[in-house]
């Protein structure tokens, strides 16, 4: 088995596009197609950030899916979350390797400013996925407009149903990332208020199913963003990476044997190596030798 990191690398002309990384362990990461983008947008705001890609529930290819946005582009920050796309970038493909152009599907409220860092999860109840990302939104009784996690569901990432607020805290919410484990579903979520990354466990992906699960290691953790998590095969543990924006130092990998304990220590600079470019938000899935293999051959691998 393997690992396949989707990622964009930053605000540089052509950084917010789609870039694929591969590692044989989940921590030793090389790029592929010479650190430059596989899939690039010219639709919408042009850009493809925080990309997250899932393997279909059915087997029969994969999806991306990413936040419209270009900050390159020299509109701003504050433009993109208070006008931002009410859209998601979506591509697919059958093989990792030919893919769709981007595709841009409204899912937002009218009233959102913007619609970032889409993920989506498999619900084995529903036989549907759950689609999340975050928005900003003033609604009824706000004094100012509040990010929050909003979810809609779908069975094909063409058609979804009516947006709903999922995940609301009483300081602002972003980049929520959802894994299941032995009849648990674990969330990590980043608040936008204070810059660390809180977490909730629920049995289901009904909203109202979520409790609180306080990580104190990980809430002590400052200035970082677009948490992922994977299991390390060869290790027998769990890695959750966390983007440090704000030191501009990239992923960093924390290890626990378990989920049930949480108990992550984040590793030495020695024990991994995300590559020549800087990883942005993105997302990591497990893939087999043959796909690590052909993915290999067709980008051309460092």
């Amino acid at each position: 088995m393997a690992y396949l990191f989707t990622h964009f690398i930053g605000e540089q002309p052509q950084g917010e596009q789609i870039y694929f990384s591969l590692s044989k362990d989940g921590l030793h990461w090389k790029d592929l197609h010479d650190g430059k983008p596989v899939i690039c947008s010219e639709v919408g705001e042009c850009g493809l950030r925080d990309p997250f890609l899932i393997r279909k529930a059915d087997g029969s290819g994969f999806v991306i899916i990413a936040t419209d946005l270009c900050i390159a582009n020299g509109r701003g920050w504050d433009a993109a979350v208070k006008t931002g796309s009410k859209n998601l970038a979506v591509m697919e493909s059958k093989d990792l390797i030919h893919w769709s152009k981007p595709v841009l599907v409204e899912v937002s409220v009218p009233e959102a400013g913007c619609t970032w860092a889409p993920e989506a999860i498999y619900d084995r109840q529903q036989d549907n996925y759950l689609v999340f990302w975050a928005s900003m939104v003033q609604l009824d009784g706000d004094k100012e407009p509040k990010q929050r996690i909003y979810a809609a569901r779908t069975k094909d990432f063409h058609e979804f149903t009516k947006a709903q607020v999922y995940l609301e805290k009483d300081n602002h919410v972003i980049d929520s990332t959802m894994v299941y484990d032995d009849g648990v579903y674990y969330r990590f979520s980043k608040d936008e208020t204070t810059k660390n990354i809180k977490t909730d466990t629920a049995p289901d992906l009904n909203k109202e199913s979520f409790t609180d699960r306080p990580v104190p290691n990980l809430e002590a953790i400052y200035g970082v963003e677009g948490p992922e998590i994977y299991y390390l095969e060869d290790q027998k543990k769990w890695c959750l990476i966390i983007d440090r924006f704000a030191s501009h130092k990239g992923y960093l990998p924390l290890v626990c044997d378990s989920l049930k304990t949480m108990d992550f220590k984040p590793l030495d600079e020695s024990e991994f190596d995300m590559g020549k470019t800087m990883k942005r938000h993105g997302s990591v899935v497990v893939i087999t030798d043959e796909e690590y293999d052909r993915m290999a051959e067709a980008f051309g691998l460092e």
